[in-house]
């Protein structure tokens, strides 16, 4: 033990009961019904707070802190109020309190209730609430709980819809709490098209629409006369996560673009693991019926047709084509034929190496600068070895990842 900290001083112990991890104190709720405010069924957490509360999501200086945040479920008007059992006073413990307020109200727009009458009192108007925009697809999921079918509907909105700039500022918010890297996007520029989904639902005979999720696409100009939109940002409310809606929205997002002749395919940013997965499920269902995908072209390896068709048609790049390649083609393989899944390993593998043998060119020109011959040699030994470890390691993942997806296929 330290001589000058034998333990933690009765100060340091208060203070640290004073501290609050923000995922779990940030309730947040999608109102239907006044009797969900007291339902705690209805409140869900964030998965992520370091983007207001810094890495260690933490606040300090309350106990018992709540960080309401509720919002009535279609056009997010929102309430929201902190609560605590006690806070640090700085008189006494000469330590200040976080301002926890200041922090939420630097992302979430003005305009939001403090208490929960008047949060009610808007609840009642949610009946005038409608989608904004153009109607692109609509679907039906059956659920369990409910005992019946649920309709849902995807809608395409831009900025000169009346309400919708609000309505995404409140939106957007969200984003905060379940995107890692989250930002906001510059909305007064005309190149974001952004699609949304809704739920219907019922409310005393009335039809009402709940916000389920979205996506904001950017289009980028390419020369002469083309566009490539980028996929942004998308989210599925976690409420209603699971139950197949990204796979809706993105395939009806791909065949809106599909269906314009001046775009030339359609990419992602900075994507992340669950997005690729979805991505690779809507894709092979998309392309699983083209004829250059048929079993005996997929044994003949890839080719520029599969490229050309999969661009042309579905307006799919040629790295995404790729993966889409390798999944129907490991779904046309025997695994258990010696010969094919041999071929189908050095198919796979030979794409997968291309960035090493890149890394292992510049590493020996290095080498050859700063090092004597045989020391080289030796070094390439180990990374070869190396590199077919990590190779053999990724193929596997590639495949149980193929794997899921081709699951998903068969139940769709």
């Amino acid at each position: 033990t330290n001589l000058f900290f034998p333990g933690l001083t009765a100060m340091e112990k208060k203070l640290a009961e004073y501290k609050c991890n923000t995922n779990e104190a940030i309730q947040l709720k999608l109102v239907r019904f006044p009797e969900d405010l007291e339902d705690e069924n209805t409140t869900f957490n964030p998965e992520y707070s370091h983007q207001v509360f810094g890495d260690d999501e933490v606040a300090f200086g309350y106990k018992g802190l709540k960080i309401l945040l509720y919002y009535i479920a279609g056009n997010l008007s929102t309430l929201f109020r902190i609560e605590y059992t006690s806070k640090v006073n700085e008189k006494f413990d000469c330590v200040e309190a976080d301002d926890v307020e200041s922090k939420i109200r630097e992302i979430i727009p003005p305009g939001f209730c403090t208490n929960t009458d008047d949060f009610v009192s808007l609840l009642e108007k949610e009946v005038n609430f409608k989608p904004f925009g153009m109607l692109l697809h609509t679907y039906s999921i059956h659920n369990e709980e409910a005992g019946e079918d649920i309709t849902y509907q995807i809608y395409k909105a831009d900025m000169t819809c009346p309400g919708f700039r609000e309505y995404h500022e409140r939106l957007q918010t969200f984003l905060m709490w379940f995107i890692e890297t989250a930002s906001f996007i510059d909305v007064d520029d005309e190149r974001w098209n952004y699609f949304l989904v809704f739920e219907k639902y019922n409310k005393d005979g009335a039809t009402l629409f709940a916000t389920v999720g979205y996506m904001t696409v950017y289009n980028y100009y390419v020369y002469p006369d083309k566009t490539r939109p980028r996929v942004s940002q998308m989210l599925i409310l976690p409420p209603f996560q699971g139950e197949g809606h990204g796979a809706q929205l993105l395939e009806t997002v791909h065949r809106y673009y599909m269906s314009s002749p001046t775009v030339l395919d359609i990419t992602a940013e900075d994507p992340s693991e669950n997005y690729v997965k979805l991505r690779d499920f809507v894709l092979v269902k998309l392309c699983q019926d083209l004829l250059c995908f048929s079993p005996v072209k997929l044994m003949q390896g890839f080719s520029q047709e599969m490229v050309t068709e999969a661009q042309q048609k579905l307006k799919i790049n040629k790295q995404h084509t790729r993966r889409v390649y390798e999944i129907l083609r490991l779904r046309a393989t025997n695994m258990g034929d010696a010969e094919q899944s041999r071929s189908y390993r050095l198919d796979v593998k030979r794409r997968l190496i291309g960035p090493y043998k890149k890394k292992q060119r510049e590493l020996a020109k290095m080498r050859r600068c700063l090092r004597p011959e045989e020391m080289t040699n030796q070094l390439n030994q180990i990374d070869l070895n190396l590199q077919r470890e990590q190779l053999e390691e990724s193929f596997q993942q590639l495949v149980s990842d193929y794997r899921r997806v081709l699951e998903r296929l068969a139940q769709a």
